[in-house]
């Protein structure tokens, strides 16, 4: 409904500025309607919105740099004894064949790679174990819980539980993220600043239409968000 009414709205602003719609194409051939083209035309006519010079830019990167941080990545090795968390013998079964991997490793650390080979349900399995690099978000949260707790050359001295089964887990290596440079960033920040501006801008232009409006039935502040996403 809201979205109805701000098309509404501005339909009719283009009305009044007399506007013929003159549709565009994307770079796919696809071509918008008349009524697309006429509420793009009104925003672009009515709303304008200032450029990001470079101060704006560092401001805002100063202000977030962790947003501009190459994620840590984590080199690890592992050995899955798969089980199903919901088979409760079988997944106790798992655990303590884990927990006799992990000791067999600790008395051998070089035995790693054979036993993965000859026990892993994984298909790291046939690299020994090796998952490759790996950063947040890219396993399981409880995996990565003790994932990311080790210290590099770490085997964990407990198995690791998750949905899939029971790992031993062997971190082999960290390599802390580091901050992007400012100009490397710079023009990405640029375009977010702009859009945001917009977007600021086009809420306000609707608010303003919508106060000179008899609109019943939706409020255009309820949200209390940007109106234009």
């Amino acid at each position: 409904a809201l979205a109805l009414v701000i098309r509404e709205l501005l339909l009719q602003r283009a009305k009044d500025l007399e506007l013929e719609p003159v549709p565009e194409e994307d770079s796919d051939g696809r071509r918008e309607t008349d009524e697309e083209a006429l509420v793009r035309q009104v925003l672009d006519r009515e709303v304008t919105t200032p450029e990001a010079d470079e101060a704006a830019c560092r401001r805002y990167y100063d202000n977030n740099l962790r947003r501009f941080r190459s994620p840590d990545l984590f080199e690890a090795a592992h050995i899955l004894i798969s089980a199903d968390p919901e088979d409760i013998v079988a997944y106790e079964k798992a655990t303590a064949w884990a927990a006799s991997l992990i000791a067999a490793i600790q008395d051998d650390p070089g035995a790693f790679a054979s036993l993965a080979r000859e026990h892993s349900a994984c298909t790291s399995a046939a690299q020994d174990g090796n998952l490759g690099q790996l950063s947040r978000g890219q396993t399981v949260p409880e995996f990565e819980t003790f994932l990311f707790n080790l210290e590099p050359g770490q085997l964990c001295p407990v198995p690791v539980k998750s949905r899939y089964g029971v790992h031993v887990l062997r971190l082999d290596r960290r390599i802390d993220g580091r901050t992007l440079p400012f100009e490397q960033v710079q023009d990405r920040i640029a375009e977010y600043l702009v859009e945001a501006s917009w977007r600021r801008g086009v809420t306000q232009y609707v608010r303003l239409l919508a106060g000179q409006a008899d609109i019943q039935g939706v409020s255009l502040d309820a949200a209390g968000s940007p109106l234009v996403q």
